[in-house]
């Protein structure tokens, strides 16, 4: 993939700025896109209108060369670095050594991003840079909007995800009740974890991973962000939230899905109408030019309407929906833009997830989430998942 990279040339022509410099590993999303390059150890991307160049380690030089998107591949023997060590110390030695490779760049001035490493700032200073920190994030918003080859990579990724998900709903449907209520599956407690296992399971067949996912039942499900742990009941939500990561391309999907398995109590069941009317009428404020807080508007007022709480007219609310409707994904799985009361405009080709939610510690959680492309007028659903509430 070859970046659309015009609008940080404008940015730092704007500003009178050389180069944009990121020190990250491959985590960093902005590395990643940046760079094109997949390293476990933090390395240097610089930047400028004539050329893109990085700085890595003699174990990673070979692959940043072939396997990067850089003009220019350096390593810090390049720049003597055994006789600076010598002389100065590693950690001076490490600056001068960043500072040599931003003059080869032809660089005095940087932008950086606000999660910059103190160190090589202060170090870059010390030898006479400018360093500034990128308060617009113009590189996130770069790379809010997406490429064809980018929507494929999700696309792909959704389709993993839901294969995990079908694993996932699969042992809630095969299993059975015991006296106490509890989901049993081949003779022992269905459990969070025993789930969590099948999701984990079927997304590394299939190439891709997660540092973790929600399986949530019961008052569990109320805290939008618990993991979930222990038996899983009948009768009660259990909320399964997917983000799975693409190990080869570093791109996410992201889904949730709530089911009961046997009778949901009267309040769940009104709760799961509601929220599956919310998401209908979010993604009906999908388009070109309309802000994430439109959308997030649609979501609230069907909430609102039924006389329930949301953030958006009680930022104090601990029941009810307690978190925006939805966020970007891509590279990392929560980025721009945000379906939220401050959202801004979104632009076609932005993927996003579209989640609206509600919780009570009294009643459990609710959360359906679908995520779509925004074309210029609505949206492509890359999401193919039967919504079911009640596990047959």
């Amino acid at each position: 993939m070859e970046p659309d990279l015009t609008a940080l040339d404008d940015h730092l022509a704007d500003h009178d700025v050389d180069g944009y410099l990121i020190d990250a590993d491959s985590t960093d999303p902005n590395q990643r896109y940046l760079s094109g390059f997949d390293a476990p150890d933090p390395f240097l991307t610089c930047y400028t209108p004539d050329g893109l160049a990085l700085l890595v380690s003699g174990l990673e030089y070979g692959r940043a060369v072939t396997e990067s998107r850089a003009d220019t591949v350096k390593r810090p023997a390049d720049y003597d670095r055994r006789q600076l060590v010598a002389e100065y110390g590693p950690t001076e030695a490490s600056h001068r050594i960043n500072s040599a490779f931003l003059a080869d760049c032809g660089v005095d001035s940087v932008f950086v991003p606000d999660r910059f490493p103190l160190s090589t700032a202060d170090g870059l200073r010390e030898q006479g840079h400018t360093v500034s920190v990128d308060t617009d994030d113009v590189l996130m918003d770069i790379r809010a909007v997406k490429q064809p080859d980018e929507i494929d990579h999700i696309r792909a990724a959704q389709a993993a995800n839901e294969a995990a998900m079908a694993a996932a709903e699969s042992l809630l449907a095969a299993a059975s009740v015991d006296s106490d209520g509890r989901l049993i599956h081949e003779g022992e407690p269905l459990t969070s974890e025993r789930v969590k296992h099948e999701i984990e399971a079927t997304l590394l067949e299939d190439g891709y991973g997660l540092d973790s996912t929600i399986v949530a039942g019961g008052t569990q499900a109320a805290d939008p962000h618990d993991r979930g742990s222990g038996p899983l009941r009948a009768g009660k939500a259990i909320i399964i939230d997917i983000f799975p990561q693409d190990k080869t391309t570093g791109y996410h999907a992201d889904m949730t899905r709530t089911f009961c398995v046997g009778e949901p109590g009267e309040t769940i069941s009104e709760w799961y109408d509601l929220t599956e009317r919310a998401l209908d009428a979010a993604l009906d404020a999908v388009e070109a030019g309309a802000s994430g807080a439109d959308v997030h508007a649609a979501a609230c007022e069907v909430y609102e309407d039924a006389g329930l709480p949301t953030f958006r007219t009680d930022p104090s609310t601990e029941t009810g929906f307690i978190h925006t409707t939805g966020h970007g994904v891509g590279l990392a799985v929560h980025e721009q833009p945000r379906l939220s009361t401050e959202g801004g405009e979104l632009n076609a080709g932005q993927v996003i997830t579209v989640e609206p939610g509600l919780y009570d510690p009294d009643v459990g959680g609710v959360r359906i989430e679908d995520i779509i492309v925004v074309t210029e007028d609505g949206y492509e659903n890359l999401t193919d998942y039967p919504r079911t509430f009640v596990v047959d």
